[in-house]
């Protein structure tokens, strides 16, 4: 039975983003509404929870949006197969019907911060709630200062985004990709991202972070930009 505070929403595409070859699945859903209803809005770095009408197994999950919250048609997402949920979601036809809780979370708030530098760190999966902010901060790109994406990998089979990331460029946002295993023909950064991070050494005098993803690695770039001068409060997480 639909929960009084869920919503059906109806797939509207499912790509998937990482390379045929690798042994991880990552896909690209897109969820839009039906019944002629308007999408709920958004704040960059909220996220919904998913689920399988009339199905308790398997159980809803959480899923960040990655929209651009400006006027956006469907709720999109970047679903790693890591479980039963995901596994479903990821083998999901187009016109297939999902229950819908949400928009939830705090995200990510940037208006306290308007003028100052923003840095965007995530890995993985995890870069899927900052898309929404660096394609919000695009359109409103005259009310920050400096803009740097730091997006970390396991290997270039593992990449997401990378066409749309290259082209960022032209928005005057910088983009530093990490991979944790590189290869021979890969000149950036090998590791994690506070590696890449501490090399880089932003300032953090009037500037501001968002992390996205796993928690060891928000644990360690916290305590890195920490260490760089950024204030606690200016570290910010989307739940």
């Amino acid at each position: 039975m639909q929960h009084s505070s869920t919503y059906r929403m109806r797939v509207k595409q499912n790509i998937r983003m990482t390379a045929s070859d690798c042994e991880d699945t990552v896909i690209f859903l897109a969820l839009e509404p039906i019944y002629g209803e308007a999408l709920k809005p958004f704040m960059p770095g909220q996220f919904v929870r998913i689920g399988i009408p009339k199905l308790n197994e398997p159980a809803p999950g959480y899923f960040a949006i990655a929209s651009c919250p400006e006027y956006p048609d469907s709720y999109e997402f970047f679903v790693k197969n890591a479980g039963p949920l995901s596994a479903y979601l990821c083998d999901i036809n187009e016109g297939t019907e999902l229950e819908v809780e949400g928009p939830m979370g705090k995200g990510f708030d940037l208006a306290p911060f308007k003028g100052a530098d923003v840095y965007l760190v995530g890995v993985g999966t995890g870069i899927a709630p900052l898309r929404t902010v660096w394609q919000n901060i695009i359109h409103h790109r005259e009310d920050f200062g400096k803009v740097t994406i730091y997006a970390g990998f396991l290997t270039s089979m593992h990449q997401l985004l990378t066409d749309e990331l290259e082209e960022l460029a032209k928005f005057n946002i910088e983009v530093s990709i990490t991979l944790e295993i590189g290869h021979d023909s890969w000149d950036g950064p090998i590791g994690y991202v506070q590696h890449a991070l501490e090399a880089d050494a932003p300032d953090g005098v009037n500037a501001v972070a968002c992390l996205a993803g796993m928690s060891a690695m928000v644990d360690a770039c916290s305590e890195t930009l920490q260490n760089l001068g950024f204030d606690e409060s200016r570290i910010l997480l989307n739940h």
